[in-house]
């Protein structure tokens, strides 16, 4: 029975990582091929030979001989730097939020405290595309629209919830007599806050800012509906108007998918640790 239970749970794991990788190596797979390879029939499991033409025609390093992703560079860049601009500006607004919320609700005594809180939490239970309308009204009535203030905005109303919620219970788990002990020597609010509370904060506001950045770079229905133009569109927006913009070869359109992945991967390979150890450190005293 234990040997049985042992295998189940291997396959079980082993089908979820085919599940969650092979889109990705397929992705990957098709970058590396030419578009004739792509289309052939049956398909190809390995790109044999592996090619990279198709990287250095999105980064502009080659020409097109078929002359269908002109213009595709400048493109791409643009949006990079505005999914960039859009994910760090959601993400440090967001944090610093979240920190000073936090500690006023774990550590500070106010009228409707618990109420507050509490609804700010169950906002997390609502569908966020159930806003997108409403969201589009009021940045439209606000002239933001198209402008990375209203993305911004609308990125940070979104992710809080969740970071107000990592950092209350991180800084709750924080003992008070060392707040206290700093009161007695003198010491403000803001004081506690910078000199104490942050430092040891630092792994639940690390994490926080983690998750924050990777579901800022993974939007799209937002920025799609807020983004009318190149000039705020990010790289996610970008991607899926390409192949209405230009007849681009599926091989191209795969290579600039793995370009937009390479962030996230990059954080969650490197990163994961201060992600787990982030939240987890917060969950007991």
């Amino acid at each position: 029975m234990r040997l049985l239970s042992r295998y189940g749970h291997a396959f079980a794991i082993a089908l979820i990582v085919l599940w969650s990788a092979f889109p990705i190596y397929w992705t990957l797979n098709t970058s590396l091929m030419t578009n004739e390879q792509a289309q052939s029939v049956p398909a190809r499991y390995l790109p044999l030979p592996p090619t990279f033409a198709n990287y250095a025609r999105i980064f502009g390093l080659q020409a097109d001989p078929l002359n269908t992703s002109t213009n595709l560079w400048p493109q791409l860049s643009r949006s990079l730097i505005n999914i960039t601009v859009e994910c760090l500006a959601a993400t440090i607004i967001t944090v610093i939020i979240a920190v000073f919320s936090a500690y006023a609700f774990a550590r500070m005594t106010f009228r409707f405290k618990t109420v507050i809180f509490y609804t700010i939490i169950a906002t997390l239970a609502l569908p966020a595309y159930a806003t997108l309308i409403p969201l589009y009204q009021m940045m439209s009535s606000a002239g933001l629209v198209n402008t990375y203030t209203g993305i911004v905005l609308v990125y940070v109303s979104g992710f809080l919830p969740l970071a107000l919620w990592v950092m209350y219970s991180y800084f709750g788990a924080i003992p008070p007599a060392l707040e206290e002990a700093a009161s007695i020597d003198g010491a403000s609010p803001l004081q506690i806050i910078f000199r104490i509370m942050i430092p040891l904060g630092l792994p639940g506001i690390t994490a926080t800012a983690i998750i924050t950045l990777l579901s800022a770079w993974g939007q799209f229905l937002f920025p799609l509906v807020l983004a009318s133009d190149i000039s705020t569109q990010p790289l996610t927006v970008v991607i899926t108007s390409l192949q209405s913009q230009h007849t681009v070869p599926y091989t191209l359109l795969n290579a600039t998918g793995m370009v937009c992945i390479v962030v996230p991967a990059a954080i969650v390979m490197f990163l994961n640790r201060y992600i787990i150890s982030g939240i987890l450190a917060g969950s007991v005293k």
